[in-house]
């Protein structure tokens, strides 16, 4: 008897490593009993703490019917009494016993039967009972029974306290997903792409047009000008919203393992190839893919892409199914397209292709007037990402912004206003923590700033302008605060030419 006991234990733990559902897994151990020990009926209960009642989660040798009749109110029966006291109960014979009820009326005859029902417990709390019946034998004892029953709770409640942390687990998942994807459609909102100028405003125009729709989009402008963002913009605000969105760095994957990126393999399709994988197709299917510098395709992969396009199927290095596919396709490029198609480094059929809806980005020099918007958006995110308290930008900083002709456009704007705030002592961005290209550039653009005595007056300059700007135009005040007379202050006010209406407030 006791190599029965054992096998049962070593049973009801391979239960443990071989079923992931819940339900499955106590079945599997109530089963066991029938198996190993001969005893004929097996039921889990759960205590409910809102209805106060006792009810079957999982049974062996029980019909439907007779599982949704075993609810016990607690105190009531042998298994409300156990859930009550806590303590477990071996009944003999439950035709001599009052107390036995027979609520799922799934004991015809109750001569000859035992019945044993032991309680689950979390933390010294009564959270349901475990319970078994067996025919009576005189000879038998139930007590190596209740002993099994016993060792076999503690078990159950370790796996109801694993499952119940994995549901946990699994929820605030979820949620943390449906947050994050709210941020991004919050983040990734058109009216959060900063820019008022003309040529934003049009491509603003041409997004609201194409967001719905499943049309191939190619975004095209110098690097650093936001293409991702702008194919961020058209996936979050789309139909496939809630379906993947995969990226592809085309320009950063080597050339001989692209085409197993994008397409995926099958097992054995080539050395190392141990396992099956699915490319980045297959698992953007009913989302989108954003094919990035798509200009970078070596020739050979662009005659697979263009089929995967066309038919919306693709096959697996070493396979011979085909796979269909629900996607849209977004493509970048820093790249002049038709150029490469006239040196034959770019097929035609594929520009065709992917050039159903154009849009181009223009260039930080070709939307001036956004400059300062970037230059505050970026000064608020680094100042806060810093603990710094830098309010405002100084004129000649705003100056040197504007003049410069920003070769890496918006990336290149977020360095240098990220440098700009970390070596920032003061409340106010000025010339001077701005990176030194900036300030070289500004020299160039301004023939009268040739030495360092002409670099002197323009710090002399800023620093008057900004004392005056917090003063509220208070010469008075700002002598005082620049620690130099106030006919000196005036007169140099009127030799750097500084016109009121720079200082004065309405």
């Amino acid at each position: 008897m006791l190599s029965k006991y054992l096998d049962l234990l070593s049973e009801i733990v391979k239960s443990l490593t071989t079923t992931m559902k819940l339900e499955d897994s106590l079945k599997e151990i109530l089963a066991s009993f029938y198996h190993f020990i001969g005893m004929n009926r097996g039921t889990i209960y759960l205590y409910d703490s809102s209805s106060k009642t006792v009810s079957i989660v999982v049974s062996v040798g029980l019909t439907k019917s007779e599982v949704q009749r075993g609810i016990y109110k607690i105190g009531e029966g042998i298994t409300g009494s156990v859930i009550q006291t806590g303590e477990p109960l071996i009944i003999p014979q439950v035709a001599e016993d009052s107390r036995f009820l027979n609520k799922t009326k799934s004991r015809k005859n109750r001569d000859n039967l035992s019945f044993i029902c032991v309680p689950i417990k979390d933390k010294g709390k009564v959270i349901g009972a475990l319970s078994a019946d067996r025919k009576y034998e005189t000879d038998h004892n139930l007590n190596n029974d209740l002993q099994l029953l016993t060792i076999t709770t503690t078990i159950i409640s370790h796996i109801l306290n694993m499952y119940n942390l994995r549901e946990l687990d699994r929820n605030n998942l979820i949620k943390e997903n449906q947050i994050l994807r709210s941020e991004l459609q919050d983040k990734f909102k058109f009216s959060e792409i900063i820019g008022h100028s003309s040529p934003i405003l049009e491509v603003l125009k041409l997004l609201s047009q194409v967001t719905q729709s499943n049309a191939t989009v190619l975004i095209r402008g110098e690097s650093g000008t936001g293409k991702e963002l702008i194919a961020n913009a058209i996936h979050y605000n789309s139909k496939r919203v809630n379906k993947p969105f995969i990226k592809v760095n085309c320009a950063a994957i080597p050339d001989s393992l692209l085409e197993s990126e994008l397409f995926g393999f099958e097992k054995g399709a080539f050395t190392g190839a141990f396992n099956s994988k699915p490319g980045k197709f297959e698992e953007a299917d009913g989302g989108t893919i954003f094919l990035d510098e798509i200009g970078d395709f070596p020739l050979s992969t662009q005659v697979k892409l263009l089929r995967v396009l066309q038919a919306r199927e693709v096959e697996r290095i070493g396979g011979n199914k085909v796979r269909k596919l629900d996607i849209r396709v977004i493509t970048a490029t820093n790249k002049d397209l038709e150029q490469d198609m006239r040196d034959g480094n770019f097929r035609e059929d594929l520009y065709y292709r992917i050039n159903i809806f154009p849009i181009f980005l223009p260039s930080l020099r070709e939307r001036k007037t956004d400059i300062l918007l970037f230059a505050e958006h970026f000064l608020e995110k680094f100042s806060k990402e810093n603990n710094k308290k830098i309010k405002s930008i100084t004129t000649p900083a705003i100056d040197m912004l504007m003049s410069y002709h920003w070769p890496g456009n918006i990336r290149e704007m977020e360095n240098c206003m990220e440098r700009a705030v970390l070596v920032c002592s003061s409340s106010s961005l000025t010339g001077n923590d701005l990176p030194p290209t900036l300030q070289f550039s500004d020299l160039k653009k301004n023939s009268s700033f040739t030495s360092m005595g002409d670099a002197v007056t323009n710090l002399e300059r800023e620093m008057i302008i900004e004392s005056l700007k917090r003063n509220h135009g208070s010469q008075r005040k700002s002598s005082k605060e620049l620690d130099i007379t106030e006919r000196i202050l005036g007169y140099k006010i009127k030799k750097y030419n500084i016109a009121p209406n720079i200082y004065t407030t309405k």
